[in-house]
C-alpha cells in the first residue's frame, strides 16, 4: 500500500496525527524558538556581504542563538566580514564584545593540522614517513608501519587509549607517550578509519615535538612561529591571567534539541556519535572521565582545562583570528601553495568512520564538507562540537570562521546557524559575480 492509499484510507487517523504534530511543532518553537535581542551587534560588513549580517542578526532573532557568537569571513585576502554580539555569559549579564575569547573544541584540530603541514613545508618530517622513525618507542604492537599521515588521517587505530587518563597524566608529555606508545591498536592500522576526538591532540603533540629541531610542545610552536609572529589571539594553552576574556558555555536543553531535530533530522547523527552503544564509542566518550559534556557538568568551563595544551579540543580564540590565521595560509604565509594543493582533497573519502558510525571525509588533519554550490568541489577546515567551525575555499580564496558559546548539538554544516552564514556568503560572492558580468 503507497503512502498516498493510506492516507486517502486513513483519513482521520493521518488528520489526527497531523494535530498533533502540529501542536508538537509550536510547543516546541514556543518553548526553544524565542526571539533573542542582539543589542550590542559589533563590526562591520562589507557592502557587497551585507546578507551575511542578516543572517547573522536572524540567527539570534528567530532563537537559534540562544547567547552570544561571532562572525568573520576572508575573500581574496581581505577580511570582508566581522561580526560578534549577544551575550558571552547571559547569567551574569556579561556582553560578548570584540575582545571575547571562546573555547573552539575541535575546531582547534585545524591548528594543529597547520601546524605538521609547517613542519612537511619546511622539511622536517613528510606525511609518508613512519611515525616509528621520529619515535622508535611508537613501533610497539605492531604500529611500526603506522605513518604521519594515518595518523592525522585518523587511521592509526589510536582512537581510545585502555590506560585511564588523569589529569595529572595528561599534563605530563613523557609519561603521555608512554601511554600511546604502547597501547595496542583499536583495529589494523591503515584498514579503517576512525575519528580520533581527543586523542588528535596527544598524537599530533607528539609529532611536533619530535619534528620541530626546537623540539617544542604544539602549543609552544604555534605561539612562537605562528602567533607571536603575526599576531593571531588564538591559544592552545591560555595564560591564566586571560581568564577573564572567555565565555561561558551553555549546553542545549531538550527542547533545544528538539528543535534542532524537527529542523534537520540529520542532527541525530551527531547523537549517535555521542550515544553509540560500541564499545570503542564507550572508551572515547569515557576515557579521560574529566571530559564531560552534560546539562549538570560542563567542565569545558573550567579555567585549569583552558591552560592544558590539547590541540584537538581546546583551542581558545576569536571567530577574527582564526579566519585570519587560515587566510595566511591560503595567501601562502605559512606553507607553499604547492603543499595547499595536496590539502585540496581528502585523503580518506565517504567510507565509514568506526567512531562516527557514518562517512566522514578527512585528511591532514582536516575535515572535508562538500560545497554549497555544487561539483566536485570541497571545503576543508575543521568544526568542533556545538557548531563553532572554521573553513577554506582554495578556489575562491575565501575563510568562514564561526564561533559561539551557545552549543548547539549539530556540527559543522548541520549546524543551522553556521550553514545558513556560510550559505550566504556564497551567494554573496556568486551574487557579485553576476553583477559583474552584467556591466
Amino acid at each position: 500500500v503507497s503512502t498516498i492509499d493510506w492516507l486517502i484510507a486513513n483519513r482521520v487517523t493521518a488528520a489526527k496525527l497531523a494535530i498533533v504534530a502540529a501542536l508538537l511543532y509550536s510547543i516546541v518553537e514556543w518553548q526553544a524558538g524565542g526571539m533573542t535581542r542582539i543589542d550590542n551587534l559589533e563590526g562591520f560588513v562589507a557592502p557587497a556581504f551585507e546578507k551575511v549580517s542578516k543572517v547573522f542578526k536572524r540567527n539570534f532573532h528567530d532563537g537559534w542563538e540562544r547567547e552570544g557568537a561571532a562572525v568573520a569571513v576572508y575573500h581574496k585576502g581581505k577580511l570582508v566580514v566581522d561580526l560578534q554580539g549577544g551575550f558571552a555569559d547571559r547569567a551574569s549579564g556579561r556582553l560578548w564584545t570584540n575582545q571575547t575569547r571562546t573555547v573552539v573544541f575541535s575546531t582547534t584540530k585545524a591548528v594543529g593540522a597547520l601546524c605538521v603541514a609547517m613542519l612537511v613545508d619546511r622539511g622536517h618530517i613528510r606525511y609518508e614517513d613512519r611515525m616509528a622513525d621520529y619515535w622508535p618507542e611508537f613501533a610497539q604492537n605492531g604500529k611500526e608501519n603506522v605513518t604521519i599521515e594515518c595518523i592525522m588521517s585518523h587511521q592509526a587505530g589510536l582512537a581510545a587509549l585502555d590506560e585511564p587518563i588523569t589529569r595529572d597524566l595528561a599534563a605530563d608529555p613523557e609519561r603521555m607517550a608512554e601511554a600511546i606508545a604502547k597501547q595496542k591498536p583499536n583495529w589494523e592500522p591503515g584498514t579503517k578509519s576512525g575519528y580520533h576526538a581527543i586523542t588528535y591532540g596527544w598524537l599530533v603533540d607528539q609529532i611536533v615535538r619530535r619534528a620541530d629541531p626546537a623540539h617544542r610542545s604544539v602549543g609552544v610552536f604555534f605561539r612562537e612561529e605562528v602567533a607571536e609572529k603575526y599576531g593571531i589571539d588564538f591559544h592552545i594553552g591560555l595564560d591564566p591571567s586571560e581568564e577573564h576574556t572567555v565565555s561561558r558555555l551553555s549546553m542545549p536543553t531538550k527542547m533545544h534539541l528538539l528543535r534542532e531535530i524537527i529542523h534537520d533530522p540529520r542532527v541525530l547523527i551527531v547523537l549517535g556519535i555521542f550515544n553509540a552503544p560500541r564499545e570503542i564509542g564507550r572508551k572515547v566518550r569515557t576515557n579521560p572521565q574529566w571530559f564531560k559534556l552534560e546539562q549538570e557538568v560542563n567542565t569545558f568551563n573550567d579555567p585549569e582545562l583552558h591552560a592544558m595544551e590539547q590541540v584537538a579540543a581546546l583551542g581558545i580564540g576569536k571567530a577574527r583570528d582564526l579566519a585570519r590565521l587560515f587566510n595566511l595560509m591560503l595567501q601562502g604565509e605559512l606553507i607553499s601553495k604547492d603543499l595547499l594543493e595536496r590539502l585540496r582533497e581528502p585523503q580518506v573519502g565517504f567510507s565509514f568512520d568506526e567512531i562516527v558510525l557514518a562517512p566522514l571525509p578527512k585528511g591532514h588533519g582536516f575535515l572535508y564538507e562538500r560545497h554549497p554550490l555544487g561539483g566536485n568541489r570541497w571545503l576543508f577546515g575543521h568544526p568542533g562540537y556545538g557548531g563553532s567551525t572554521v573553513m577554506m575555499d582554495l578556489d575562491e580564496e575565501v575563510v568562514i570562521a564561526y564561533v559561539s558559546n551557545g552549543l548547539k548539538t549539530g556540527m559543522g554544516e548541520l549546524t543551522r546557524t553556521y550553514r545558513h552564514l556560510r550559505n550566504a556568503v556564497f551567494d554573496c560572492i556568486e551574487e557579485a559575480k553576476k553583477d559583474a558580468g552584467s556591466v
